[in-house]
């Protein structure tokens, strides 16, 4: 009896109806997420999430690697901090993991892909090691995020973009924002077709 209460207490709260919808914006590093979830995000009034920088700020990791430069991300603090957030919906989210978070906080997700010559040139821009770069660089090959986001979501909210121009990103916000245009349209649909739900 204990064990039902208890197994009742770590159920997750549903999804609450909301009028903006939650996206990721996922890939891996160097395809173009930040710069693509700020341009979303300033165009259509939804607020951006940038999971590393959260991470960062709350201690939401488990140390440093230095052999990667990279945060030991601790999954569980991260998705105990932004349940309320995404409760509220509204939210952008902007990070290179996907398949950690519950599948019911997002009504999109957007897999952004780069080819390797275009994510070389932006991680060594950014002054990662070779090592790093050649794991980047490796997973997109493999197309790991992709496939993450793939086995982690249903197949009609995931979506690939490709990522390598600036007109590339200039459609991808675009498609991303005429996206949202129509979930708020649906929404202001449904609302009226039930008699308004507050």
């Amino acid at each position: 009896m204990d064990s039902d209460d208890d197994d009742d207490s770590r159920i997750p709260p549903p999804m609450r109806a909301r009028r903006d919808p939650n996206i990721l914006i996922t890939g891996t590093p160097g395809t173009g997420k930040t710069t693509t979830a700020e341009t979303v995000a300033s165009h259509t009034g939804l607020e951006h999430v940038e999971v590393g920088r959260i991470v960062k700020e709350k201690a939401l990791h488990d140390g440093f690697n230095d052999e990667f430069g990279a945060y030991l991300l601790n999954e569980d603090k991260v998705c105990d901090e932004l349940e309320d957030l995404m409760q509220e919906g509204g939210k952008i989210v902007d990070h290179h993991g996907c398949d950690f978070f519950p599948e019911r906080w997002f009504d999109l997700v957007i897999v952004l892909r780069a080819n390797n010559e275009v994510l070389y040139t932006r991680l060594a821009k950014r002054g990662y090691n070779q090592k790093k770069i050649t794991e980047n660089i490796d997973c997109e090959i493999m197309e790991v995020v992709a496939g993450e986001a793939r086995e982690s979501y249903a197949e009609d909210v995931v979506v690939e973009l490709r990522s390598e121009t600036l007109e590339d990103m200039e459609e991808n916000v675009h498609r991303i924002e005429t996206w949202i245009e129509n979930f708020r349209a649906n929404y202001q649909s449904d609302d009226n077709d039930d008699g308004g739900r507050g």
